[in-house]
């Protein structure tokens, strides 16, 4: 059996970010020793994605940030521009690949880190600790003993709420054949978009040159769209409504992100806690997790440096979910053409205020 002081079962975005705070975690006590649990090649492992965060100032992981911007813009469903500058926050993104070289890259100096490939099972509170159970590719058996476990992968299944949505996307990274973005803004949510019988779309261009950008279709919906009702949706948003003209598709992506008020249970042991997407790190109106995630790991880092329960902590505040709940239960109940041009100015005021989400 191999034992750790700590486990973190998954090397996404959360479990990452954790084991790379508790490797520097840089307090006056010993680092703990960290098994991080991966899934092996396959679809059990996260797809390639973009995440995209607020944050003032330089940052943890700025090394791997593709492209940052100061100033966002809202478009209305006529196409009218609203434009904000969220200084001194940026909107930053980072694609996954780069987010994982970094954290390989800085993990490799430390030796007591280490890295497990296979297939969990089972994660159960045993005296004194926990067991995590799993089976490597050749579906031999293998347990790993823990003080601590963190368990960061999606739930089977999602606690009961007032309001659950999804957030369903498609988007190219594309090179155009003429200039065509402008490297400084944002496109947060442009409204030009077909809207569903049954929720809303928009928009979304990051701009990371001229010619370069990452261009999505959006929706809020209770369901996700076929592979090709995605294409067509995007080929629609860079042809008819960017008029983008002729372009490369460099990749693609595609994400569904539950919105819900439901309370995602962050224990569930006596020494087993949920981090990231399934500690409820995500914002429920929005579907942003990184930076929420970011808080979480932070205080599980600095509550293990001073030998306290490493509990994790709500991602966002009270009076931030409940905010959250007015919109998303708006959102579930009309369409976009029966709100008008309300979330957009409701866009307008959260880039005004600097809310960061």
């Amino acid at each position: 059996m191999l034992e750790a002081d700590v486990a973190i079962v998954g090397a996404g975005a959360a479990g990452l970010s954790l084991a790379h705070r508790l490797a520097g975690s840089g307090s006056g006590r010993r680092a703990p020793s960290v098994t991080l649990l991966e899934a092996p090649p396959g679809p059990l492992r996260p797809p390639r994605r973009t995440w995209c965060f607020w944050e003032a100032g330089p940052g943890r992981f700025d090394a791997a940030v593709t492209a940052s911007w100061r100033c966002l813009r809202v478009r209305d469903r006529a196409g009218r521009p609203i434009h904000g500058d969220i200084a001194p926050l940026r909107y930053k993104m980072i694609r996954s690949d780069d987010f994982e070289h970094l954290v390989a890259r800085d993990l490799a100096g430390h030796d007591r880190v280490r890295r497990v490939e296979g297939t969990v099972d089972t994660v159960e509170d045993v005296p004194g600790g926990a067991l995590v159970r799993l089976r490597d590719r050749e579906g031999n058996p293998r347990v790993v003993g823990a003080r601590w476990v963190f368990d960061s992968r999606p739930p089977g299944s999602l606690p009961a709420a007032r309001t659950t949505l999804l957030q369903h996307f498609h988007g190219w990274f594309v090179r155009t054949a003429r200039p065509a973005f402008a490297p400084g803004t944002a496109e947060l949510m442009d409204f030009r978009t077909p809207q569903p019988a049954d929720g809303l779309s928009f928009g979304y261009v990051l701009p990371l040159g001229r010619h370069d950008a990452l261009v999505e279709y959006t929706e809020f919906s209770p369901r996700p769209l076929t592979p090709d009702a995605y294409e067509a949706a995007v080929r629609h948003y860079t042809d008819d409504v960017l008029r983008l003209g002729d372009l490369e598709v460099l990749s693609a992506e595609t994400g569904v992100i539950p919105m819900t008020d439901a309370v995602m249970p962050r224990r569930t042991g006596q020494s087993v806690f949920r981090i990231g997407a399934a500690g409820g790190a995500t914002r429920p109106s929005t579907g942003y997790t990184f930076a929420g995630l970011q808080r979480q790991t932070r205080a599980v880092a600095a509550a293990l440096g001073e030998g306290r329960r490493p509990v994790p902590p709500p991602a966002h505040s009270a009076r931030s979910r409940a905010m959250d709940a007015g919109p998303l239960y708006f959102h579930s109940g009309a369409t976009l053409g029966q709100q008008g041009t309300r979330i957009a100015r409701e866009m307008h005021d959260i880039i005004g205020h600097n809310l960061s989400v």
